[in-house]
C-alpha cells in the first residue's frame, strides 16, 4: 500500500511540471469465476462429459487528471487456476494493457483521446467493452469528440499493423481488422434520446498469391430510447453493405424491446431481435448474413453463446423472441430469461429439404447480491432445450442430450487510493 501511494506521488510529479488541480486514483478488479460447462457455446456430443474451471480477471487501474488531461493506465492478468504450477516463478499468462490512454480537452466542446481504449455505446450492440469476457475488449484507437448540450459527435480513426515494419508485409495483416473508421453522433429530444452510427471497417486479405487487398465493409444505422413513467422502449436497426474477402455484404438487423415496471421492485421487459442471414440452398456469394461485429453478443442472444460468439456467422441468421423478468430487493437482483429462437433463412436435411425454422428455446437465471459496494456475489443457471433444426446447425450433434451451463463469480473491487 505504501509502496502504491510513492509510485503514485511520483507519477504526479512527472506528468507535469506546471500547477495544476491534479488528481490519481488507483483501483483494483478481482474476479474470479467457476463455471460448469455442459453444453455451452454448442451441444452435448454422445460420450463426451462436463467440464468445469476456475478462471480469473485481476486488473490494477491508474486514473490521472488535471484541467485539461486526463490518462488511464489498465493491467490486467487473464487466467485459469492452476494452468500453471505453483512452483513456477514465471506466469506464462503474463501481463497484459487493456487500457493505456491519455485525452486532451482543447476547450469545453473538443476533445482527442489517443491509446488503447474501450470503445461502447449505446445497448453495445455494434460496440462494447464485452465485459463477460475476462479479457475484455479494447481498440488501439484516436477518437476525437464534439459536446455540445445535448449533442455529441465522436469520430474514431485505428490503423493496425503486426509490428513497426520497414517495406510492406508479404502476408495479410489477420490479428484484428486492418483499419477503422466511424462516426457516431447522439442527441437528446426531451425523453426521446437517438444516436446514429456509421462504422468502415477493412480487413486485409490475399487474393491471390503476393496480392494483398484490404476490402471494407460499412454498418451503418439508429438506436432509439424512449422513457415515460413506468414505460421503457428501444428499438435499434442497422445495415451493412460493402465487400468482405472478395464477396459483396448486403444484410440488415432490427431490434426492439418493450418494458414496464409493474412495481418499483419488478420489471417485465419483451423483446424482439432479427438477424439477417442466406438460406442454405442460395448458391450466390453474396454474404447476406448479418455481424454483430465488435458487439457484446454474450448480453444478447441467450447467456449461453450459441449465436453470435465466435459461432453462427454466414449462416441462417436468427430471429430471438424473449421475455426478461427483473426482480430486485435491497442487495438483491433476480432474473428470469426465455428466449425463442428460429431461423429467418431455410435450413436444409440431409435429402435438401427445408426443415422447421424453429432452432430451440433457452432459459436463462442470475442472481447477484452486493455484500457491499465493492463486493458482489453472482451466480446463473442456463438450460438449452434444441430442435431437430438447432442439431442440424451444429453438426449433426444429437439435441436430445442435456445442455446446461452453472457459473458462481464474485467481483472485488476496492479502492486503493485517490491522491489530490
Amino acid at each position: 500500500m505504501k509502496l502504491l501511494k510513492i509510485i503514485g506521488l511520483s507519477f504526479l510529479g512527472m506528468v507535469s511540471m506546471e500547477t495544476y488541480a491534479q488528481e490519481l486514483g488507483a483501483n483494483l478488479q478481482l474476479r474470479p469465476r467457476y463455471e460448469y460447462r455442459n453444453g455451452f457455446k454448442n451441444l452435448m456430443p454422445n460420450g463426451e462429459k462436463a467440464t468445469s474451471f476456475v478462471s480469473q480477471r485481476s486488473r490494477l487501474n491508474f486514473n490521472y487528471k488535471q484541467e485539461k488531461l486526463k490518462a488511464k493506465l489498465t493491467f490486467q492478468n487473464i487466467r485459469t487456476w492452476g494452468d500453471v504450477a505453483t512452483t513456477t516463478q514465471v506466469d506464462k499468462n503474463g501481463i497484459a494493457l487493456f487500457e493505456a490512454w491519455a485525452q486532451y480537452d482543447f476547450d469545453a466542446k473538443w476533445s482527442a483521446r489517443l491509446g488503447r481504449q474501450v470503445i461502447s455505446y449505446d445497448n453495445q450492440r455494434i460496440f462494447g467493452e464485452i465485459d463477460w469476457a475476462q479479457q475484455g475488449q479494447s481498440h488501439d484507437a484516436a477518437v476525437i469528440t464534439f459536446h455540445q448540450k445535448n449533442h455529441q459527435l465522436d469520430l474514431g480513426l485505428v490503423l493496425n499493423a503486426d509490428k513497426e515494419n520497414l517495406l510492406e508485409p508479404k502476408t495479410a495483416y489477420t490479428t484484428n481488422y486492418k483499419s477503422l473508421q466511424y462516426a457516431w453522433y447522439h442527441t437528446q429530444f426531451s425523453k426521446l434520446n437517438m444516436s446514429l452510427l456509421f462504422l468502415n471497417t477493412g480487413y486485409e486479405f490475399e487474393k491471390a498469391i503476393g496480392n494483398l487487398e484490404v476490402d471494407y465493409k460499412q454498418t451503418f444505422g439508429t438506436y432509439l430510447t424512449f422513457k415515460d413513467k413506468k414505460w421503457d422502449t428501444n428499438l435499434g436497426l442497422y445495415g451493412q453493405t460493402g465487400k468482405s474477402n472478395d464477396k459483396s455484404v448486403s444484410a440488415w438487423y432490427a431490434g426492439a424491446n418493450l418494458g414496464y415496471a409493474l412495481t418499483n421492485a419488478f420489471k417485465a421487459t419483451f423483446g424482439y431481435e432479427y438477424l439477417s442471414g442466406k438460406n442454405q440452398d442460395d448458391s450466390s456469394s453474396d454474404i447476406k448474413s448479418f455481424n454483430p461485429i465488435f458487439g457484446t453478443n454474450h448480453g444478447f442472444n441467450g447467456y449461453m453463446d450459441y449465436f453470435y460468439v465466435g459461432n453462427h456467422l454466414n449462416s441462417v441468421g436468427l430471429q430471438d423472441v424473449y421475455l426478461k423478468l427483473n426482480y430486485t430487493q435491497n442487495k438483491w437482483q433476480f432474473n428470469l430469461i426465455p428466449h425463442v429462437f428460429s431461423a429467418p433463412n431455410a435450413v436444409l436435411d440431409a435429402t435438401n429439404k427445408k426443415m422447421d425454422s424453429y432452432l430451440g428455446t433457452e432459459m436463462d437465471f442470475t442472481a447477484g447480491y452486493a455484500f457491499q459496494k465493492d463486493i458482489v456475489a453472482s451466480a446463473g443457471y442456463s438450460q438449452m432445450f434444441g430442435s431437430g433444426t438447432l442439431e442440424r446447425l451444429k453438426n449433426g450433434i444429437d439435441a436430445a442430450n442435456t445442455n446446461n451451463w452453472v457459473w458462481v463469480m464474485v467481483t472485488f473491487s476496492p479502492k486503493i487510493f485517490t491522491l489530490k
